[in-house]
């Protein structure tokens, strides 16, 4: 009877154990892209963590940017996940995927507030209330001078190379704004980019111009987005505002396209992350406000990804908590 009695003991013991490692490895193997720009660095070390500590997975960040990333997901099947996917440029090959099965939309809204657009720093707002509109904003050139020809209002620009320079010179001619007595301002790189808005906001200056969330200076000056209007249609932004001035010289009015960016994964996470991992994705939404400030904090402290991710995890549960379950929050909470 004893024996018997040891034995049943070892089974359970023996079964309990090897629950628990079936429990621990539920979660496989998972491989996350570390996209080159903060947010999504950033975004990748959170969800390492959470699924780490949370939920026993084996995570791997590599190295990504939007489009290689998503071929490689597309034709390799890795890597796994995408935290921040900005999908427009990708958008139909995305449906195709989804459509077939290959890979998974699961997260539509990663970060609330984001997008491109023109941009206005408050204490313009506080001097001029009612510059909130791009049509009221272009009728005040005398506001915001030109740095090297202040009869003319300066309208800030993206760098050479990048989209967002083609888009805006064709939204300079749509807006009519030479003839508004407007003067393109040429950045010349990302950083004169930022450093015309930090000189600005730390002289107490007006700026007018483009920009995009989340950064850390629309966080760190609490930058306004200009109203643009009425969206000009699909026809008008994909066929002309986007295109050079010689495939398309009649561009018209219209607001910036709608950001689609989205949290994207393989059919491989699905299956090996399982209903946990799916569900931490579905639901892990940062408000605006919140990335922004995280992003500041990388700013100030000159701090990579990593780092900013243990501060989110150690000082936000009250936005984190709600991603994830009960256990897996204590689990979390105590690797910290």
């Amino acid at each position: 009877m004893k024996i018997k009695k040891i034995l049943i003991s070892l089974a359970v013991v023996f079964g309990l154990t090897s629950f628990g490692s079936v429990a621990n490895a539920a979660c496989g193997n998972i491989t996350i892209a570390n996209m080159n720009w903060a947010s999504a660095n950033f975004m990748a070390e959170v969800d390492k963590i959470i699924l780490e500590k949370g939920y026993g997975c084996s995570v791997e960040l590599v190295p990504g940017a939007t489009m290689p990333t998503f071929t490689s997901m597309q034709e390799k099947g890795e890597p796994d996940v995408a935290p921040e996917f900005w999908a427009n440029a990708a958008i139909v090959a995305l449906n195709k995927a989804v459509d077939e099965g290959k890979m998974h939309s699961i997260n539509k809204a990663p970060i609330t507030g984001l997008g491109e657009g023109w941009w206005v720093l408050p204490a313009t707002l506080k001097k001029h209330p009612e510059l909130t509109t791009a049509e009221a904003i272009l009728a005040r050139p005398d506001l915001f001078p030109h740095p090297e020809d202040p009869s003319k209002g300066g309208f800030h620009i993206c760098p050479p190379g990048w989209a967002c320079e083609l888009i805006n010179k064709q939204h300079f001619k749509a807006w009519g704004m030479e003839a508004k007595g407007w003067a393109i301002v040429e950045t010349g790189s990302a950083a004169g980019l930022d450093g015309s808005i930090a000189k600005a906001a730390e002289r107490g200056e007006n700026w007018f111009g483009y920009y995009w969330s989340p950064t850390a200076l629309i966080g760190k000056y609490g930058m306004k987005a200009v109203d643009m209007g009425a969206w000009g249609g699909k026809e008008n932004w994909d066929n002309c505002l986007v295109k050079p001035e010689q495939e398309c010289g009649t561009p018209k009015k219209s607001s910036w396209v709608k950001s689609e960016v989205f949290t994207i994964a393989t059919d491989n996470y699905k299956k090996t992350a399982g209903a946990d991992g799916m569900s931490y994705l579905e639901k892990r939404t940062y408000p605006g406000p919140v990335m922004n400030s995280m992003l500041v904090w990388m700013g100030e402290n000159q701090a990579e990804g990593a780092d900013a991710a243990i501060e989110f995890l150690k000082t936000q549960e009250s936005v984190w908590g709600k991603w994830v379950s009960s256990d897996a929050a204590k689990k979390i909470k105590k690797a910290l």
